[in-house]
């Protein structure tokens, strides 16, 4: 499957068969991670396998833009698994809504590190669901904003 088929296949699963996901697959869809791109190079990281758990290492980092390193580089390194774990046969679903504290706490995550997003995965146990998405008319100026 080439990127843009994975692209326009991947949809937020909420409901995943109990068949387990093969540890090959599993270490493609975290090499797709460990390869993607993060400012300096810093891969300030590290990614807790249960459901998959994204932890900023340094949460403190802004970029000269003003933006949030860790929020920037994280979701560019999910983005690439969620890709991955699509061409593979395989779901996802970006969760950003969860209690911080309770998943550190559980996962004995420090208290300095962020969790940033979950990222269940897994064989779909529900169709895909049809993706409404607005036009490019909606979303692309050109030359000015």
């Amino acid at each position: 499957m080439d990127v843009f088929e994975a692209i326009k296949k991947r949809f937020s699963c909420r409901r995943y068969k109990t068949q387990p996901v093969e540890e090959e697959k599993l270490i493609q869809i975290l090499e797709a991670a460990r390869l993607a791109p993060s400012a300096h190079n810093a891969q300030d990281w590290k990614f807790v396998v249960v459901i998959i758990v994204a932890v900023a290492l340094d949460p403190e980092y802004v970029l000269s833009s003003e933006v949030p390193g860790y929020a920037l580089n994280l979701a560019i390194a999910v983005d690439h698994m969620t890709l991955a774990a699509t061409a593979l046969g395989l779901a996802t679903c970006w969760i950003g809504a969860f209690d911080q504290q309770e998943v550190k706490r559980i996962l004995e995550i420090p208290e300095k590190y962020k969790v940033v997003a979950l990222l269940p995965l897994g064989y779909p146990a529900q169709p895909e669901g049809k993706k409404l998405r607005k036009s490019l008319e909606e979303i692309v100026c050109w030359e000015k904003f």
